[in-house]
């Protein structure tokens, strides 16, 4: 009796677990058929920056995402938004590009149909057209007008959005980035090696 009653939970709880996955595996969708969200999430899989120094100019900072291939839908737009940091990084919007593939093995380039800044709320929103299809690995290069002059770590968190016309966000994590204070010695010895 006691092991019939067990076996019963055990199936009820298991129904729950896959009713709820095969939820999630779903696109959201309204009443009106508009999907908002993706069936497979995309990832972000790496944040680099070309210089790592306090205050230096020319600086690149790679966001690379993942789309995957099972993902439902096509991605319009991403938002980096600073996080943490004791100064606000302002970026060149203009200088904005987007390509397939990573930093160390750059693809085709993407289009992009804006890209503006939310001073307020220090988020880049980067929008995409056509949007990024499915099966895609891409990264999406932002300019610092400079590195920050105070050193430290500084976060950004990176929400992707699928295209249609109420899109939901997804947010993929924190992007890490962490800057430090050149050694003014290092510095001095470099300058006289360059003259």
């Amino acid at each position: 009796m006691r092991v019939s009653r067990i076996f019963k939970v055990t199936l009820v709880l298991a129904a729950s677990i896959w009713g709820v996955a095969a939820a999630s595996a779903q696109a959201i969708e309204l009443a009106d058929a508009t999907v908002v969200s993706f069936k497979k999430p995309p990832n972000l899989i790496d944040v680099t920056s070309t210089y790592k120094e306090t205050s230096v100019w020319g600086a690149r900072y790679y966001f690379v995402l993942e789309l995957p291939e099972n993902a439902g839908e096509p991605l319009q737009r991403v938002t980096i938004n600073q996080r943490q940091g004791i100064e606000d990084i302002r970026f060149d919007l203009k200088k904005t590009q987007a390509f397939e593939g990573t930093p160390r093995h750059e693809g085709e380039k993407l289009t992009l149909k804006e890209v503006t800044n939310d001073a307020e709320t220090k988020t880049v929103s980067v929008t995409f057209d056509p949007p990024v299809m499915p099966g895609k690995t891409f990264t999406i290069e932002l300019r610092p007008v400079r590195n920050p002059d105070v050193d430290g770590v500084y976060l950004f968190g990176v929400t992707a959005f699928p295209a249609g016309e109420k899109p939901y966000g997804l947010y993929l994590g924190p992007g890490r980035l962490h800057f430090y204070r050149d050694d003014p010695d290092f510095g001095f010895l470099r300058f006289r090696l360059r003259r």
